[in-house]
């Protein structure tokens, strides 16, 4: 795989870097990731992703930008309010990066359509703040054996997580939570978007390219009013319905 001038410059500070350097650029360019839900989390997600040099980006949501979307779902302007997202995030994100394909699905993902979506890619970041919907999507990555990167955020904190086998998202969250908060209802302060959004993205590349260790198993808690992250082990659930035995 050969790089132009364009993207040799365009990359400079990946290809000089160790861990990622040449071989690590075109793995990057060779992957297919997937992003459920561009909003806070998929958004800045995306821009990352596309500036890195993600070979093809698919981007599912049926959801059009609102004007309370702008205080954190960087992708978006203020002209583009009442736009479908998925389209608006497309034009952004291949003006950011012309050597970027974005693929656009403008619907919610449902179990219905889950496997066929998370099939076509290498791996899935999972920013949505529906339970049901992650869990959908946890199910299909297991059942076609790609990596799952969830991030997830509210109010002041965040976690992001890496699931890719066992366990499974769904030893961490059984079942949707009665009383489960989202955004809307509870508030967020916009710039967690970013942190979040950029550590998922963060994961994604490490696997692609095989750098450091990955959150795999793991899930990284960020406090952003205390300013303190810490880690902790996913235990995988011996009677999961997904990944289970």
């Amino acid at each position: 795989m050969i790089f132009s001038e364009d993207e040799v410059e365009r990359y400079a500070r990946h290809l000089v870097l160790s861990e990622v350097g040449g071989p690590g650029q075109q793995a990057l360019k060779r992957a297919r990731v997937l992003i459920v839900g561009a909003g806070g989390v998929g958004a800045p997600a995306a821009l990352y992703l596309a500036g890195a040099g993600v070979g093809t980006l698919g981007l599912i949501d049926d959801d059009v930008v609102g004007l309370s979307n702008l205080q954190r779902q960087i992708a978006f302007s203020t002209v583009e309010v009442g736009r479908p997202k998925v389209e608006a995030a497309a034009q952004r994100l291949e003006g950011l990066n012309p050597h970027v394909s974005v693929e656009t699905f403008g619907e919610r993902l449902t179990a219905e359509n889950a496997q066929a979506r998370v099939g076509a890619f290498d791996i899935v970041l999972d920013g949505t703040d529906d339970f049901q919907t992650r869990l959908w999507v946890n199910a299909a990555c297991v059942a076609s054996g790609k990596p799952l990167v969830s991030g997830a955020l509210g109010r002041w904190n965040g976690q992001v997580g890496v699931f890719a086998g066992r366990p499974c998202y769904q030893c961490l969250t059984p079942e949707v939570p009665p009383d489960a908060e989202t955004c809307s209802r509870v508030g967020v302060v916009g710039a967690l978007a970013g942190v979040i959004g950029s550590m998922a993205a963060l994961e994604v590349i490490k696997l692609i390219t095989g750098a450091g260790e990955a959150l795999t198993g793991r899930l990284l808690l960020y406090d952003g009013l205390a300013g303190t992250a810490r880690t902790v082990r996913v235990g995988a659930d011996p009677y999961c319905p997904v990944c289970g035995d």
